[in-house]
């Protein structure tokens, strides 16, 4: 599925799209550059399973959790994740299947995957345009 949002607040929107069709543990992996939207389409798709509060970028703990809403969110930062010892290290492999895993700079981390991961583009068109693509790994 493909989207172009206008703005941030759009971003959130089809965020929160996203998140009310999710019903069971899954891997959403994020693709774009810096300053793409990956925090704000986080933040909707946290809101579109009902959790209420706030969504930050994991840069430096690499993983933040949300609990409150339909499923726990695990919200991960695999920009400093280099290797399979770092990433056994920050135990991803004990989130998988316990709740949704959305994953900023999934690239990093592409092997490790499961074949089922939704694979979410962000692109930035200019200042406030990104087109936004839905698909599976």
């Amino acid at each position: 599925m493909d989207y172009i949002s206008k703005s941030a607040d759009e971003t959130i929107k089809i965020g929160v799209q996203i998140g009310e069709s999710i019903n069971e543990p899954c891997v959403i992996a994020l693709r774009g550059g810096l300053g793409a939207g990956k925090t704000c389409i986080t933040s909707g798709i946290a809101k579109g399973l009902g959790y209420n509060g706030e969504t930050n970028s994991p840069t430096f703990s690499i993983v933040n959790e949300y609990k409150g809403g339909r499923l726990p969110i695990y919200h991960f930062d695999m920009y400093r994740i280099a290797t399979w010892d770092d990433l056994e290290g920050v135990g991803f492999f004990d989130y998988l299947d316990t709740g949704v895993l959305i994953i900023e700079w999934s690239e990093n981390i592409e092997n490790a995957l499961p074949k089922d991961t939704q694979v979410i583009t962000l692109t930035v068109i200019d200042e406030n345009t990104r087109e936004i693509k839905r698909g599976v790994l």
